[in-house]
């Protein structure tokens, strides 16, 4: 017996020997250039052994001890095999060959290797790279990543030149939009028309709908995280563009021996140029700039320092009666290092700013307000095994609001000086997310964030009678102000009110077989900064407030369920999605509610509740001359506020209503066609439903005037919204074999010039009494041309 038990512990011995882990860890990086690749592929050939590169280009897997050919694959590079013998950790930092096929096709939104596309459990997530957005037609010949999006289901805008965008029914302010992990709280330029993107200084763009990562927070409908490019670490680099309302230059280099490298991209608008030679403007100006800032230096093979920056800036003058500029400024420190082959670690030091002015000359009037935080973050990744990797980390933000500060512009202003209070928050969370490989057919992405927000001091809190900052009157059937009982002064760094919240997410994919896989996942998040504003689309002048008394945080639970299928070795796609939101806290207005300049914000809102649910269809042809997409979004988006602690009937009677961002049906059709070394073409046909919106449905008269009565809350809708966009791009042919390398853009936005009505007005006409509807259009048919170059 004896004999027996040493055979079977020398045998367990050796097996264990023979079956010994090795990990094999590094970094990829573009041949050309030296950025880091997001998304690449590495997997052992003829093994499950596989994983894919992070944000920084980092991977890390384990198998046995043995021979085995390693494969790094990504979109539009040339594949590379190297055969290693695993009998030790190994490390690998290489680069990829961009591939010379990768300019004849364009591949939308798909992963190199099917089987691993088809098994991550990531669902609802949408992809983009610069190259695919600059091939997209859009308004003034200006490649957009906001436009581009938004030809994507489940996202939509809210009509021509608004700012912003909208994810499966939600509000602007429900998307958490990251540039180089700092929060960009104003997308846009020109009131809507370009976004602060510039497509130059872009790398990689993700749009999370839902199964939202548990590192991300804050936001209830979406997270867009956009990542600038490292910069140039092989050669100087130089590109540009001059088109008809702005132009842009963006360098990059390498510093420090290769070592580093940097990267700056501005751009500006000279439109003003023309105003002057149109009649009755000739006083009015418009104009924005951007500048994109980044730079990183590599310690040592485990350490890396990033430094990155945004600027920008519009300005508007109309005449001699208002000046307004706005603009967003950010910055990040960054330290990567890297522990040991298995556990990658990055601390952020962050801080971003959003401010506003405006100038009314005509009542001597200056108007500044801003939102700034500072974010200290730490994140780790925890490569346990080829099944199992573990993302965990910790943050904390600091907020400061100022919303607002009235100046008069002149000693002979009647304007007095007013400073609202500055309000002060902090936020912090940690969180813990795993992607499990359960088998060989089925994944899992499993995790939570915990999130702590306290409404800090600095300013006095009103305590309203029977605790109701809003009550009903009854006898004339409106909402009023509640009646002030005290006040209660807070210090600085004193908690007002706390919050803590618990955010599970999960998401898992079956996969069929090696052409089909089945998606679910559940998401719970937590939003605590409010944008208040009763305009349906995001304003220079919005005003955005914590959570506190009387004030509570938006909550979402969003199901989601999907199925994809690969056809025809995927040359073409499927993905279907169905999706169920509901959403409680959500803010809604009283009529006539006064959202600027007011200190008890709490009085002109009620708490409600909001649900969206709907289907989206996503079929793309990924490969050959002619590629593209069709996208179509069936969805309802609906929101109902009861009185509550104020009374009354709540708004619309307490019935459900359509938010202003719902949209029945949505429907985009996306191509491109290579027809040779020259010329390219692309198209995009865009049909909506119209925008939900409140028209009169009666009048009466009094003391001479018409008055106008109106239906329930967004019970009607703007005409059905649609437009033809076409562009050609000329590559002259003598490109090839020279330094200098240029472009010709041709564009011809709303083809058929398509009058779409960004709204519609009633009133009545002073000369014949008649009631009269006025409809205004923002865009007619515009072509554009631009020149692009790159050296």
């Amino acid at each position: 017996m004896k004999h027996f038990l040493l055979i079977c512990l020398l045998f367990s011995v050796s097996l264990i020997h023979a079956q010994k882990i090795y990990s094999i860890s590094g970094t990829i990086k573009d041949q050309s250039n030296g950025e880091t690749l997001m998304g690449a592929t590495v997997y052992l050939e003829g093994s499950n052994f596989g994983t894919t590169t992070n944000e920084y280009g980092f991977f890390s897997l384990q198998a046995p001890e043995g021979n085995y050919t390693l494969i790094i694959s990504f979109i539009g590079y040339n594949t590379v095999k190297q055969d290693v013998n695993l009998n030790k950790k190994l490390n690998f930092n290489l680069e990829l060959e961009e591939s010379s096929m990768a300019l004849d096709e364009v591949i939308i939104n798909a992963e190199q290797s099917e089987s691993i596309s088809l098994r991550d459990p990531q669902m609802s997530v949408s992809k983009l790279n610069a190259k695919t957005i600059k091939q997209i037609p859009v308004v003034l010949g200006e490649a957009d990543v906001v436009k581009s999006i938004q030809l994507l289901p489940g996202v939509t805008n809210n009509g021509e030149g608004s700012a912003g965008f909208h994810v499966r029914g939600g509000a602007a302010d429900q998307n958490l939009v990251l540039l180089d992990e700092a929060i960009i709280y104003n997308t846009s330029h020109l009131f809507g028309f370009i976004s602060v993107f510039n497509a130059d200084a872009i790398k990689d763009i993700r749009l999370y709908k839902g199964d939202i990562p548990a590192k991300y927070g804050g936001r209830i409908s979406s997270v867009l995280d956009v990542r600038q490019k490292d910069g140039n670490s092989k050669e100087f680099d130089l590109n540009g563009g001059i088109g008809l309302i702005s132009s842009r230059l963006s360098s990059e280099s390498p510093l420090f021996n290769q070592k580093g490298s940097f990267l700056v991209a501005g751009r500006a608008s000279y439109a003003q140029l023309f105003m002057p030679l149109i009649e009755d403007v000739q006083d009015d100006k418009i104009s924005f700039y951007d500048l994109n800032l980044k730079t990183n230096y590599e310690l040592n093979q485990n350490n890396r320092l990033y430094l990155s920056g945004y600027f920008g800036r519009d300005g508007f003058t109309l005449s001699d009666l208002i000046e307004n500029n706005y603009g967003n400024i950010s910055g990040n420190l960054r330290w990567n290092h890297v522990f040991n082959d298995k556990l990658f670690s990055n601390l952020s030091l962050i801080y971003s700013k959003y401010d506003y002015r405006i100038i009314l000359d005509f009542i001597e009037l200056d108007w500044l307000a801003d939102i700034q935080n500072y974010n200290l973050k730490y994140d780790f990744g925890y490569y346990v095994n080829n099944r199992l990797k573990l993302d965990f980390g910790i943050s904390g933000i600091s907020y400061k609001l100022n919303p607002g500060e009235v100046s008069p512009t002149s000693e002979t202003s009647s304007i007095n000086y007013l400073k609202l209070d500055d309000k002060r928050a902090f936020e912090g969370s940690f969180y813990v997310g795993a992607e499990h490989e359960l088998s060989e057919k089925l994944n899992l992405n499993y995790g939570f964030r915990y999130s702590y927000f306290s409404r800090l001091g600095g300013q006095p809190i009103s305590q309203y009678v029977n605790d109701a900052p809003v009550v009903y009157n009854n006898q004339i059937g409106i909402y009023e102000r509640g009646e002030v009982a005290s006040e209660t002064y807070y210090k600085k760094g004193e908690s007002i009110k706390s919050f803590g919240n618990f955010e599970p997410r999960i998401g898992l994919s079956y996969q069929m077989n090696d052409q089909t896989a089945l998606k679910a996942s559940y998401t719970k998040s937590t939003q605590y900064l409010h944008l208040l504003s009763n305009t349906s689309s995001v304003t220079p002048l919005d005003v955005w407030t914590p959570s506190g008394p009387y004030v509570e945080p938006q909550i979402s639970h969003q199901y989601a369920l999907g199925y994809y299928k690969k056809l025809m070795d995927n040359a073409f796609s499927l993905e279907l999605e169905t999706y169920y939101k509901q959403i409680d806290n959500r803010i809604d207005y009283i009529d006539g509610s006064d959202l600027i300049g007011n200190n008890n914000i709490e009085t002109e809102i009620l708490n409600g509740e909001a649900r969206a649910y709907g289907l989206e269809v996503l079929f793309r042809k990924n490969k050959g001359n002619l590629t593209g997409w069709l996208s179509y979004t069936l969805s309802k988006s609906e929101q109902r506020t009861l009185g509550g602690n104020a009374g009354g009937p709540g708004i619309n009677n307490g019935d459900w209503y359509n938010t202003p961002y719902d949209r029945t049906h949505d429907i985009s059709v996306t191509g491109m066609y290579k027809l040779n070394d020259k010329w390219t073409f692309s198209s995009n046909f865009i049909f909506q439903t119209g925008r939900p919106v409140t028209y009169p449905n009666g009048q009466y008269e009094y003391e001479g005037l018409s008055i106008a009565s109106y239906s329930n809350r967004n019970e009607d809708r703007l005409p059905s919204y649609h437009r033809l966009d076409l562009s050609a791009t000329l590559t002259p042919r003598k490109n090839a074999g020279r330094k200098w390398k240029s472009e010709w853009v041709f564009g011809i936005y709303n083809v058929y010039n398509r009058r779409n009505a960004a709204s519609i007005s009633f009133s009545q006409n002073r000369q014949t009494g008649m009631n009269e509807a006025t409809r205004i259009s923002i865009f007619g048919a515009i072509p554009s041309v631009s020149y692009n170059f790159k050296f």
